[in-house]
């Protein structure tokens, strides 16, 4: 049963809470056992699994300029503005199949009149 996108949005947000409630339980957690040695940790953790929390983290680099505020970031997605492709080829997460197929066929066309141009070109110069 439980394969409708309600379910599945559920299963995922509730995922969610708990990465953010987890330092808030953790810290309850310790604070109810009073623990202060981790020699009385080894004891919860036959109890209860013990997770430390993970924070996330970006690449994001800062470059100072001659010791003023001035800082440049540079994160390591690089997007053209225009077709909205990274790097890699790949669009936005948040842009839709029919948005990507537009600007997909956009792409094509431009490439078509490229090549039509270099063609007749090319029978023109015959001798």
């Amino acid at each position: 049963m439980a394969k409708s996108l309600r379910s599945k949005w559920k299963r995922k947000m509730r995922a969610e809470s708990r990465k953010k409630n987890a330092p808030k339980e953790l810290s309850r957690l310790k604070s109810i056992l009073k623990i202060d040695t981790d020699v009385i940790m080894k004891d919860v953790q036959e109890i209860a699994t013990v997770v430390e929390p993970q924070t996330k983290k970006k690449k994001i680099e800062c470059a100072v300029k001659d010791e003023k505020d001035d800082m440049k970031m540079e994160t390591d997605i690089k997007r053209n503005k225009k077709s909205l492709l990274d790097q890699h080829g790949q669009y936005p997460i948040w842009m839709n199949p029919r948005q990507r197929k537009r600007l997909k066929a956009q792409r094509e066309k431009k490439k078509g009149k490229s090549r039509a141009k270099a063609a007749k070109a090319a029978k023109g110069l015959a001798w």
